[in-house]
Formats: structure tokens, sequence, C-alpha cells
């Protein structure tokens, strides 16, 4: 079962997405909180797999919260799903910056919310379909990747980072695999083991890294 906390200063928005997500049928709401401190409070005590957090509430907009939120867990961190009703660049950038894993608009189809969940649950992150790797890219622009970042990428092998390359272009497992002529699962194994060297934790956390160190063409 995923577990999943709602972080949103509206009553009415948290028992709509109560009620879409659980009755998916493998989701559980196990938190709601309307303001950033009960958040962060609440995912202290409960480790819930997946966090919808709304950008703008009161007691500390989503973002600085769910900085804290990752910076304050307690071995792996929740993976945050930032939900709101604002598609500007600015709240992606945020998004990514504080640690996000996914980011979705509240005006999205509920099969897609649901679908949201599971994928970051399972360590894939996302961005809603009208943000393309454009924002990802200029994302990277703004924000270079750290020094210590350069010595990280040293210790990807040849197949890593070509693996982590193609990942940042918009292929899955199966594509990549296909690409390289290789088994999915194979692919599985590199990337976990790029992903632990370099320090991140999903999907959309590699192809931020990826755009900030050059593995991709700008």
């Amino acid at each position: 079962m995923i577990t999943v906390m709602l972080v949103d200063d509206q009553a009415v928005v948290r028992a709509g997405f109560r009620v879409i997500l659980e009755q998916a049928g493998d989701i559980e709401v196990v938190a709601e909180a309307s303001n950033g401190s009960s958040a962060v409070e609440q995912a202290r005590r409960l480790h819930p797999d997946v966090i919808c957090m709304d950008v703008r509430m009161p007691g500390g907009d989503g973002l600085t919260v769910t900085r804290q939120i990752v910076a304050d867990a307690d071995g792996a961190p929740p993976a945050v799903l930032v939900v709101t009703t604002f598609d500007l660049d600015e709240y992606v950038f945020g998004a990514l910056e504080s640690g996000a894993s996914g980011f979705i608009l509240k005006d999205c189809e509920p099969e897609d919310l649901i679908d949201a969940v599971r994928r970051l649950a399972n360590g894939y992150g996302l961005v809603d379909q009208a943000v393309t790797h454009r924002v990802i890219s200029e994302f990277a622009r703004r924000r270079p990747a750290p020094s210590s970042d350069a010595a990280a990428a040293h210790q990807l092998t040849a197949r890593e980072r070509e693996i982590v390359g193609l990942l940042a272009q918009g292929l899955s497992n199966v594509e990549i695999a296909g690409e390289l002529f290789i088994e999915t699962s194979t692919v599985k194994s590199h990337l976990g083991r790029a992903m632990a060297k370099i320090g991140v934790r999903d999907r959309l956390q590699t192809v931020v890294w990826a755009y900030q160190n050059g593995l991709v063409p700008r």
C-alpha cells in the first residue's frame, strides 16, 4: 500500500484528492496538513511514501516546506509531488531546486494524479506534460552544478554516463535497452549504480543532474 500525505490549505482540495487517490485501491491517505509547520511535523512522524504538496499556503510556502522535509528526513525522504494551479517556469525551477520529485498541475485528470503518485512511490520522478525538457535545461543553465558534482561525474563508467544521458533525453528503460542492445534489467542496474554515485534518489533528479553536468546537448 502506498501511503500519502496531502498538504493544501483548502479543505475541499484535500477532500477531493483523498477521494480520488483512495479509490485507486493501492493508495492510502494517512495524513492531511493545511500549513507548513503541520506538514513538517507529520512528515517526520509518519514517513509517508509520497507527499502531495501545494505551493501557496500559510505557515511556509510549499517549496520551503519541501526543502525542510527533504533535509530533515531520517533516511530516504518522502517523494514530494508539487501540485499547483501555476505552470510558471519559476514554480518548476523552485520545485526542482527544493528537492521535489515531481510537478503536476491541479487541473490534471484524476487518473493522472493517481499515476503520478504511483510513479513517485516507485522511484520515478515526473514533470507535467505541459512542462518540457526545455524547462529542465533552463533550470540547469540558471543553477550550475556544485563543484562536488564534478568528482561524482568522474566516478561513472562510460556505460553509466551513456545510460544517464539517454534517460535525460526522454528515453524509457525499455527504449534505452533497445538503443544499446542490452537487457532492460541491465539498464536498471546501471542506472541504480549511477544514481547512488551521484547522490540522487529518483529519475527526475537524475535528469536534472545530467543537464547540469553536460551529459545532454544544450
